[in-house]
């Protein structure tokens, strides 16, 4: 018999679970540790950012659902992996013993990285869904005195669709409710041009996103460094293509929501083999860490290099359709050592990302992920708006319901319809 951890229970964690028990033997062993007791779909946070959803339409405790596999939950955070003794700490002391663990714990949000940044500073974070509840109670606050917004994405973060997902979706809200014409608002970005995406591109996205930011009136700072930010201030410097400063702004604001850099969780962070500088799991072809072959990683988690240099740091994303894939190589990987086999599968590593608009919607493609590409393919529409809806209640269910079919895959290649670019 072998025990099989997994640690994280989110958009990585939970499919990897519900996968890895169908492909163990009927002796096998899967336990999930947590430091949350429930699971919410974080591509709905801007939502719930501006009270489109509640958290309760996305969220939902976690363990009823992985009983229902017989899959163990332990709802108690890691404080530190021993790979050495094959243990994960926990941190209320207890030791769990493993033969495999996956890491799929998601990032640590480095907000600590920009003074004044954060929730805990003076801006807002569609990053979980607590900043997500706490971002809208001050929407509904400043839309009874609305101002200037910021919004954006800080030097070295590696997940910018949110960031424009959010700035449209704000912008929606707002000429809903007929006061857009009272809210100036700036787009400041570490990406060296919008559309940049942390991927060099993706076919036409700059264009397209530029047209969609001055239709809604965005102005935009890009190879912009936030160097801090104070109560109504950001302060940011602008850099030209060879990375010298160019000029500095200081962004006046009432309300400001800036995604911040990713780093490895505490429990793993300075771990000699298993991560890279800043905390991210080093992986080979199989998803399986180059020292310890007993410790596989999917997700955010995953050290990726950037695409490309570019005048102020910003990383490759890590997208939904991405780390499905991820989960079911590492999954598949982890059978076959158990039967004695070497591990052959490999991810795919393709970007498939919906970001909703409010009303509209963009849809990017990347195959792979990494240039050159078969596939890079960028475009606009309402159908995105109404397939990232439905795409939010198909998953729910499916988690809900334990299943393992690849859902990114299945749903999202399905309705762009480019199946035979595989």
């Amino acid at each position: 018999m072998a025990h099989i951890v997994i640690l994280g229970a989110g958009l990585g964690g939970m499919p990897m679970a519900y996968e890895m028990k169908e492909l163990a033997r009927p002796e096998d062993r899967v336990t999930v540790i947590s430091n949350t007791p429930t699971f919410h779909f974080v591509p709905s946070n801007p939502w719930v950012a501006v009270n489109w959803r509640s958290r309760e339409d996305i969220e939902f405790e976690a363990a009823p659902c992985l009983a229902k596999k017989n899959i163990d939950f332990i709802a108690v955070g890691a404080r530190r992996v021993h790979p050495e003794a094959n243990e994960v700490e926990l941190v209320d002391g207890r030791r769990v013993q493993y033969d495999y663990l996956v890491i799929a714990t998601g990032p640590k949000l480095a907000f600590d990285e920009v003074e004044g940044l954060g929730p805990q500073g003076h801006t807002q974070s569609v990053c979980h869904v607590d900043h997500a509840t706490s971002a809208g109670k001050a929407w509904e606050e400043f839309v009874k005195n609305p101002g200037p917004i910021v919004v954006g994405a800080v030097q070295g973060a590696s997940c910018y669709g949110p960031a424009y997902e959010f700035a449209f979706i704000m912008d929606t809200d707002l000429r809903k409710r007929k006061i857009r014409d009272k809210v100036p608002m700036t787009f400041v970005t570490a990406e060296p041009y919008i559309g940049h995406l942390g991927l060099g591109g993706v076919g036409d996205s700059k264009t397209l996103l530029e047209s969609a930011m001055r239709e809604r009136s965005i102005k935009w700072i890009c190879n912009a460094k936030t160097t801090k930010v104070e109560a109504g201030k950001l302060f940011a410097t602008e850099h030209d293509e060879m990375g010298k400063e160019k000029r500095t702004h200081e962004v006046a604001f009432k309300y400001s929501m800036m995604l911040p850099a990713f780093k490895g969780i505490d429990a793993v962070f300075g771990i000699e083999g298993l991560t890279n500088p800043r905390g991210f799991i080093l992986i080979d072809e199989y998803q399986r860490n180059p020292k310890y072959k007993n410790i596989y990683a999917a997700g955010v988690c995953v050290a990726i290099p950037p695409v490309e240099q570019t005048p102020v740091p910003t990383g490759a994303p890590k997208t939904g359709y991405m780390i499905e894939s991820m989960v079911n190589a590492a999954a598949h990987n982890i059978r076959e050592v158990l039967d004695g086999k070497e591990p052959s599968h490999r991810a795919t590593w393709n970007a498939v990302c919906l970001a909703d608009f409010g009303d509209t919607g963009v849809v990017f493609v990347a195959l792979p992920q990494i240039p050159p590409r078969n596939v890079n393919w960028f475009a606009e529409g309402k159908w995105v708006h109404l397939a990232k809806i439905a795409f939010e209640k198909y998953f729910l269910r499916k988690m809900k319901r334990g299943t393992s079919e690849p859902l990114y895959e299945r749903l999202v290649m399905k309705a762009l319809g480019i199946m035979k670019l595989k």
